[in-house]
């Protein structure tokens, strides 16, 4: 008997897609935005290697005001993206896909937790002057092939480009996720995968990266860089941090 599983994966996909470009239609229309998004991925933003690993880098400049610029580059503002990106999750999903805490790791979770798809470790953080990173490492999870638990990476990165002479800020922000192993590609087929999760992944990680230029950042369940840093910088010289308790 023929296997259909790939065309209503596929279908699924398509669903999913017009569902979001709806979403960032309606977005759009309700007015002037205090920043301005442009995605700026490379044309092969993902990229398998013979051995299975999934590299996707998903990259945006946000143009805004320096004033908004200056208010939002801080540790805390990191951190706060940190939780952004997980409540986008919830929010474009309607719900479906939840973020679960936990002491020592972070678990997205299809509505419960016995259907865990991706669970990850505690973050990670690099401060610089002028560029900031947070990463949680992959440990394991219902998207992750079995032989690549443990591997993978999510990362989120901004940059402070050197200023110009416009009356304009920008800010580049990336989405890394590197040394992935997915269990679809590995069950099925990479073809399967580029054309079902890959494909949500970009989509989903695209209106994430348009979203921002709302400036509106979700604030973080514990605020560990609340007063950790002055307004304006995120730490100099660069420092290393690791907390297995940190919650963005």
């Amino acid at each position: 008997m023929r296997d259909h599983t790939p065309a209503r994966i596929g279908t699924l996909a398509c669903a999913f897609a017009s569902a979001l470009a709806l979403v960032a239609r309606r977005r759009r229309r309700r007015g002037r935005l205090p920043a301005h998004a442009v995605i700026i991925s490379p044309r092969q933003s993902t990229v398998v290697a013979r051995d299975g690993a999934v590299r996707s880098v998903q990259s945006a400049e946000l143009t805004m005001a320096p004033a908004d610029l200056e208010r939002l580059w801080s540790a805390a503002s990191l951190e706060n993206l940190a939780r952004t990106y997980w409540r986008f999750l919830s929010r474009v999903t309607l719900g479906l896909i939840r973020v679960v805490y936990g002491e020592h790791e972070r678990s997205v979770v299809l509505l419960t937790r016995p259907f865990t798809l991706l669970r990850f470790d505690a973050p990670e953080y690099v401060l610089e002057a002028e560029r900031g990173r947070v990463r949680w490492r992959i440990r394991d999870g219902l998207l992750v092939a079995r032989g690549g638990r443990g591997c993978g990476f999510l990362a989120l990165d901004v940059k402070r480009p050197a200023p110009g002479h416009s009356d304009a800020a920008k800010l580049q922000i990336e989405v890394e996720v590197a040394n992935f192993y997915p269990a679809i590609a590995v069950g099925f087929s990479v073809p399967v995968y580029e054309a079902t999760q890959s494909s949500i992944h970009v989509l989903v990680t695209h209106a994430f990266l348009r979203s921002l230029a709302k400036l509106d950042l979700a604030e973080s369940k514990v605020g560990r860089f609340a007063s950790a840093a002055p307004p304006n910088q995120f730490a100099a010289p660069p420092e290393r941090l690791r907390s297995p308790t940190s919650q963005p």
